[in-house]
């Protein structure tokens, strides 16, 4: 009796082809049992090598006479696509820093809002602006901090308009030329947000004085609004302001102060047989500005400023830390004013700087229906004056303390959270979830894997796609110590398993030798193999 070897032929051959084939499955078949001398003599080729259990033995531990051929998998692309590695995304290129390891890709996550919004493709995006929302500990300022001072390689700036918690404050002091403007407690330091700020480029006596008018006009009804909860300025107290700031710049050559507003507030009220409605409309909008005379916001922006915004450098942080013993709505108020009085400087698009504006705790941008619309706006102007501004929350939750459940106060702010495109939603809450799924559009599948993401990892929205960025994983000790905004966590977790520091195969790949990037505490020595884009505490210094 003839045994035969089961022999395997691929679909779709056709008869003559099928011959072929088994006549070269025949010839190999007797290569396998002819002796070296005869296969050599007759041209076949050489005998596979024994296997590890013995000559004819395989893997099973059964005999077979002729090897077994099995033909390579056939799919569709479609279904061939589910199988790991080529389920892993493009990502976003390598323009711009690195942020991160996009966790799905197991490759290096760079993100730059100006390049993204460059791009023309699905992977582009409409806006420059980034929405960050997590708990806290969740790890959100730290990344932040490291987009904005990795960020600094590639020509960008960044603009703190008031740090309530100070910890910028180290940032800005370790980044060579980094100014720092102190407000409160033992500073003597004044900021005027009437201010005229620098003429724009490019632009005619005209359009520069009503550039100036409008946003004096703007940063007062902010101002006098905020302070006023529950209520709206009337278009009475609307034209006592106006009419107080025109009366000021007359008296003062062009150099308005709010003590100066202040003063021709209170002459209004006492003109009632001259204009009995303005001078009704200007009693409440002078109780606000005594606030910042003779109350408690007093010495801090009420005379002429006694510093300079430095457009020239790389980052400009106001430290109102000090501010937060005075009170919530002192800080609220004082950001209204630092915002202003640095946007009278940034907003000048033929300077042609690119600029991060951080937002942190954005909320209390948004305490007033009049400063609603100015930051409405000023994200609306974001790509027009080449500025991404970087709102920080730290749940959807936070915007309620605007104005009263479905008031348009609160229905606008919700708004304007929810049209930033660009979204870093890091570890939430179990009671957030489906805020920001309603809020935010964010698939029920995402909200449950950002209940369970780990310190530093965030879903980044950029456009149409979605990435799971580890930032962690890429920082160097040195920006540890930097970025750290717990005072309570010792040095050493850092490397714990909470911060994926150690045996990282990718940055053993970028830094080999040592597992915790470089030989020395402040990371990477100028010997040691970079990535492009890269700042170290080496290029900072």
């Amino acid at each position: 009796m003839t045994r035969r070897a089961l022999v395997f032929e691929p679909d779709g051959l056709s008869r003559q082809e099928r011959r072929r084939h088994r006549r070269e499955q025949h010839r190999n078949d007797r290569a396998q049992v002819a002796p070296p001398a005869a296969r050599r003599e007759r041209g076949l080729p050489e005998a596979a090598a024994p296997g590890p259990f013995g000559p004819g033995l395989t893997d099973g531990g059964y005999w077979n006479l002729a090897p077994v051929h099995v033909p390579p998998h056939q799919a569709t692309s479609q279904h061939i696509a589910g199988i790991y590695p080529f389920v892993a995304d493009a990502g976003l290129g390598h323009r711009g820093p690195i942020v991160g390891v996009d966790l799905n890709a197991d490759a290096l996550w760079h993100f730059s809002p100006w390049e993204t919004y460059a791009d023309s493709t699905d992977r582009g995006s409409f806006s420059t602006n980034v929405l960050v929302l997590g708990a806290y500990r969740a790890g959100k300022s730290a990344v932040i901090k490291t987009l904005v001072t990795r960020s600094m390689a590639f020509g960008h700036q960044a603009v703190v308009p008031s740090d309530p918690k100070g910890e910028w404050v180290a940032v800005a002091e370790a980044i060579p030329g980094g100014n720092v403007i102190r407000l409160g407690g033992a500073y003597d330091t004044r900021l005027n947000p009437l201010d005229r700020g620098p003429r724009r480029t490019g632009v005619t006596n005209e359009q520069h004085e009503q550039m100036v008018k409008q946003r004096r006009i703007t940063v007062l009804t902010s101002l006098v609004g905020a302070a006023l909860p529950g209520s709206h300025l009337t278009a009475v107290e609307h034209a006592a302001l106006l009419e107080a700031l025109e009366r000021c710049i007359r008296t003062t050559d062009d150099h308005p102060t709010l003590r100066g507003v202040y003063t021709e507030l209170t002459g209004l009220t006492r003109e009632a047989d001259r204009d009995r409605h303005l001078a009704q409309g200007a009693i409440q909008p002078s109780f606000v500005l005594r606030r910042f005379v003779n109350g408690d916001l007093s010495d801090l922006f009420e005379d002429e400023s006694t510093v300079q915004f430095d457009d020239a450098a790389p980052i400009v942080v106001v430290d109102t830390s000090e501010l937060f013993a005075r009170g919530d709505l002192v800080a609220q108020l004082s950001q209204i004013c630092t915002t202003a009085w640095n946007q009278a400087v940034i907003s000048d698009r033929a300077a042609h700087r690119t600029r991060y504006v951080i937002r942190e705790e954005g909320w209390r941008d948004m305490t007033s229906l009049a400063s609603l619309q100015m930051y409405q706006q000023w994200l609306k102007l974001s790509r027009h004056y080449g500025i991404s501004n970087i709102v920080i929350l730290h749940k959807m939750g936070d915007l309620d303390a605007v104005g009263e459940a479905d008031s348009q106060e609160r229905n606008l702010a919700y708004s304007i959270a929810g049209d930033i495109e660009n979204k870093f939603i890091f570890r939430i809450n179990q009671q957030e979830g489906a805020s920001i799924h309603q809020r935010l559009a964010i698939p029920p599948a995402h909200v449950a894997m950002a209940r369970q993401l780990r310190k530093g990892e965030f879903l980044a929205y950029v456009g149409q796609f979605s990435y799971l960025v580890d930032a962690f994983a890429t920082s160097t000790p040195w920006e540890y110590d930097l970025f750290k905004t717990d005072d309570a966590m010792e040095l050493d977790s850092r490397y714990d398993d909470e911060f994926r520091t150690l045996d990282d195969p990718v940055l053993e790949s970028l830094w080999p030798g040592d597992s915790r990037y470089g030989d020395t505490p402040a990371g990477p020595s100028a010997g040691d193999a970079s990535v492009d884009g890269w700042l170290t505490q080496k290029e900072l210094q």
